[in-house]
C-alpha cells in the first residue's frame, strides 16, 4: 500500500515536472538546416518596401488629432520635445527588434523571438495578445476612415447610400458598411501577393507623407509671415512644466507604435540581415522627423490654447485664411488611415502561420497558395472577422496592450540572448539514430581528451623538482597552467549563467514592483513610496550585477551572425523594459479586464490544443555543439 502511494506520488511529480518543462521549452532558430516544404513565402521585399510598410503602419490619423489635444492639455509649445523624447524611448525597442530580426529572420516577430529565447508559454501569450490587437486594431482603423471620407466630400449626405452609417435602434449599434468594404479591399490586395500589396502600401504612404510635407512647408511659410505667434506667450516654452512635457511624451509614444510591422515581413525580405534593421531604423527616423516638424509648425501658427482638439491642423490653416488646406489635410488623414489599415492586417496572417508551423494552431493557418506565395486562407479568415467587427462593433477599449507586451518581452529576450543563450536545441525524433551516433562519438573524443589532460597533470605532479624540493613544478609550466585554466573554464560559465538568469528574473520582478507602485494611485503615499523603494533597490542591484558580468561567448554563434547588434547592453534593454512596463501598468482597469478575458480564453485554447500538438512535444534536445555534426551525418546518410 505504501509502495503504491509512493509510485502514484512519483508519477504525479513526474507529470508536473514534464508539464512545467513544456511551458519553457524553446525552439531552434530557423536556419539553413530548417527546411519547410510547402511553407515558403516569396522573398521580394527590399529595404524601401519595408520602410513604406513601417511608415504607413506607424503614421496613422492620430497625429492629425493628437497634436491639438496634447498641446492644449499637457505640453504647450514643448510638444516637439515630447515627440523627441517619445521617439528616443521607441528607439530603445527598435534597437532590440533590429538585433533579433537580423539574428532570427522568420515570420512571427516578437512571438518568434520569445519562443526561441524564453519559452513556449510566453511566446503563446505574446502571439495571442497580438492576434487580438491586430484584429481589433484593423476594425477600429476601418471605422475611422468613413467619417474622414465624408468630411472630404463635404458631409455624410454626399456619400453613396450603401456607404452611409446606419443605427439599429433595438440594439443601439452603429453599422458601418464602408468600413467592411475597405477591409475587403485590403484583403483582396493582401491575397494578390506581397509585392503587389507593398506597392499599393508605398503609393498610399507616399501620398500621406506628401500631405505632411505640405503641412510643414505651407505652415512654415505662414508662420514666418505671422511671426510664429504661437511661441510668443507669457507662459514660456514649458507652460505646464517638466511633468507636463513628460506626460505628453507618454501619450504621443503610442503614435510610434507600428514600426514592429517591419519584422512581421522578415521571411519575405530579400536580404534580411541588412534590410530588416535598415527598414526599422529608417521607419522610426522618418516618423520622428515628420512628427517633430508638424508639431513645430502647428504650435507656431496659433497659440496652443486656441488649437481645436478635434481638427487642430485644419483649424490652424483656416485661422490664417487657408480654408482650402482642409481638403489636403483630410486627404492626408484618409491615406494615413488606409496605410495603417493595410499595415495592421499585414502581420496577422504571418503570425498565425508561424504559430501553426509550431503546432500551436491548426495547420489550416499555415497553408500557402502556390501561385501568389501568400497565406490566402489565413488572410481571408482573419480579415473576415475584422470586417464583421468593423461593421457592428464600435467600442474598442484595448490600447496596444499586445505591442507593449511584445516590446518588453523582446528586450528581455536580448538580455537572455547576451547572458544566457540556449545551450540546447530541439531536433525531430526521426534523427534519433544520428543523435546517438554523434553523441557517442563526441563523448568518446571528450573522454580521450580528459584522459590526456589527467596524464599531463600526473606528469606535472610527479616531476622530480616537486618531489625533491616540495615546491610547485616549473618543469612543465605551460601544461600546468593550461590544465588549471581548462578546469576553471568548465566551472565558471555554468556559474556565471546561473547568476545572470537569476538577476534577469530579479530585474523583471523589481520593474513590476516599481511600476505597480508608481501607477497604483489608490494606495497611500507611504505604501507606494515603500513599494517603489523596494522595487528600485531590486532593480538597481540586479542591473549592477548584470553590468559586471561578462556576456556569454555563445552569443556570437547564436542564430544568423553578421547582422545588427544592440548597443549598451544591459542598460538599453533594461530601460526599454522599464518604460514599456510603466505604460502597461498605466492602462485603465477596464482595459486590463477585457484583455484578461481574452488571455484566459487563450490559456484554454493552449491547454486544449496547442500544448498537445506542439511540434516540440516529441523533440530531442541536443547541445548546440552537436548540431552541425548531426546534420552532416544525416546528409551523408541520405546521399
Amino acid at each position: 500500500m505504501i509502495v503504491s502511494m509512493q509510485d502514484k506520488g512519483e508519477a504525479v511529480l513526474s507529470k508536473c515536472s514534464k508539464g512545467f518543462k513544456s511551458l519553457v521549452r524553446r525552439k531552434q532558430v530557423d536556419s539553413v538546416h530548417v527546411r519547410r516544404e510547402g511553407h515558403q513565402l516569396a522573398r521580394k521585399l527590399t529595404a524601401l518596401d519595408l520602410t513604406a510598410i513601417g511608415v504607413g503602419t506607424t503614421i496613422g490619423a492620430g497625429v492629425y488629432v493628437l497634436v491639438g489635444t496634447v498641446a492644449r492639455e499637457h505640453t504647450g509649445p514643448a510638444l516637439t520635445v515630447s515627440f523627441l523624447i517619445a521617439g528616443l524611448a521607441a528607439a530603445l525597442s527598435a534597437f532590440c527588434y533590429a538585433e533579433l530580426a537580423s539574428r532570427c529572420p522568420s515570420a512571427g516577430s516578437a512571438y518568434h523571438y520569445a519562443y526561441i529565447c524564453i519559452g513556449e508559454s510566453v511566446a503563446w501569450l505574446i502571439g495571442w495578445s497580438l492576434i487580438l490587437e491586430y484584429t481589433i486594431g484593423g476594425a477600429a482603423i476601418a471605422r475611422g476612415i468613413s467619417p474622414n471620407i465624408a468630411l472630404f466630400l463635404g458631409g455624410e449626405g454626399n456619400l453613396p447610400a450603401f456607404l452611409v452609417r446606419h443605427t439599429i435602434p433595438q440594439l443601439g449599434v452603429v453599422v458601418d458598411p464602408c468600413a467592411a468594404i475597405l477591409v475587403l479591399i485590403v484583403t483582396f490586395l493582401l491575397c494578390a501577393g506581397i509585392k503587389e500589396s507593398s506597392l499599393v502600401q508605398t503609393i498610399v504612404t507616399t501620398v500621406n507623407v506628401c500631405a505632411m510635407l505640405f503641412i510643414i512647408v505651407a505652415g512654415g511659410c505662414l508662420a514666418c509671415k505671422t511671426g510664429w505667434v504661437g511661441y510668443e506667450l507669457h507662459g514660456g516654452f514649458f507652460p505646464f512644466g517638466l511633468n507636463g512635457m513628460l506626460a505628453g511624451s507618454a501619450i504621443v509614444f503610442f503614435s510610434y507604435i507600428g514600426f514592429d510591422a517591419v519584422t512581421g515581413a522578415a521571411e519575405e525580405t530579400k536580404r534580411p540581415l541588412r534590410d530588416l534593421p535598415l527598414g526599422i531604423g529608417m521607419t522610426l527616423t522618418l516618423c520622428c522627423i515628420l512628427y517633430m516638424l508638424v508639431s513645430v509648425v502647428i504650435v507656431g501658427l496659433v497659440p496652443y490654447s486656441a488649437l481645436n482638439p478635434d481638427t487642430p491642423i485644419s483649424s490652424a490653416f483656416s485661422a490664417n485664411g487657408m480654408q482650402w488646406a482642409a481638403y489636403i489635410v483630410t486627404a492626408g488623414a484618409v491615406t494615413a488611415l488606409c496605410a495603417s489599415l493595410m499595415g495592421s492586417l499585414l502581420p496577422q496572417p504571418r503570425l498565425l502561420m508561424a504559430m501553426a508551423r509550431d503546432g500551436l494552431l491548426p495547420a489550416f493557418f499555415s497553408d500557402i497558395r502556390t501561385r501568389t506565395q501568400v497565406q490566402a486562407k489565413s488572410i481571408v479568415t482573419t480579415d473576415m472577422l475584422a470586417a464583421v467587427l468593423a461593421i457592428f462593433y464600435g467600442c474598442f477599449g484595448i490600447v496596444s496592450v499586445g505591442t507593449l507586451l511584445a516590446f518588453a518581452v523582446v528586450a528581455i529576450s536580448i538580455l537572455i540572448l547576451r547572458y544566457a543563450p540556449p545551450e540546447e536545441v530541439p531536433l525531430p525524433s526521426s534523427l534519433q539514430q544520428f543523435i546517438d551516433s554523434v553523441r557517442k562519438q563526441l563523448d568518446d573524443d571528450s573522454q580521450s581528451m580528459e584522459r590526456k589532460e589527467f596524464n599531463d597533470a600526473d606528469i606535472v605532479k610527479q616531476s622530480p623538482s616537486q618531489s625533491e624540493h616540495g615546491e610547485a613544478s616549473i618543469q612543465y609550466p605551460l601544461i600546468e597552467k593550461q590544465f588549471c585554466e581548462d578546469n576553471q573554464d568548465k566551472q565558471n560559465p555554468r556559474r556565471r549563467r546561473n547568476i545572470a538568469v537569476w538577476n534577469i528574473a530579479l530585474f523583471c520582478i523589481g520593474v513590476l514592483v516599481l511600476t505597480s507602485a508608481a501607477s497604483a494611485e489608490y494606495l497611500t503615499s507611504l505604501v507606494r513610496f515603500s513599494l517603489g523603494a523596494v522595487g528600485a533597490a531590486i532593480l538597481l542591484c540586479s542591473l549592477v550585477v548584470l553590468a559586471c558580468l561578462n556576456q556569454d561567448e555563445a552569443r556570437h554563434s547564436f542564430g544568423h551572425t553578421g547582422g545588427f547588434l544592440c548597443p549598451f547592453v544591459p542598460f538599453l534593454p533594461a530601460a526599454c523594459i522599464l518604460i514599456n512596463s510603466y505604460l502597461l501598468m498605466s492602462l485603465g482597469v477596464g482595459t486590463w479586464i477585457r484583455v484578461s478575458i481574452w488571455l484566459i480564453m487563450g490559456a484554454l485554447v493552449y491547454i486544449s490544443y496547442g500544448w498537445r500538438h506542439s511540434s516540440l512535444t516529441n523533440a530531442v534536445y541536443v547541445p548546440m555543439a552537436y548540431l552541425d555534426h548531426i546534420y552532416r551525418a544525416s546528409s551523408s546518410h541520405q546521399v
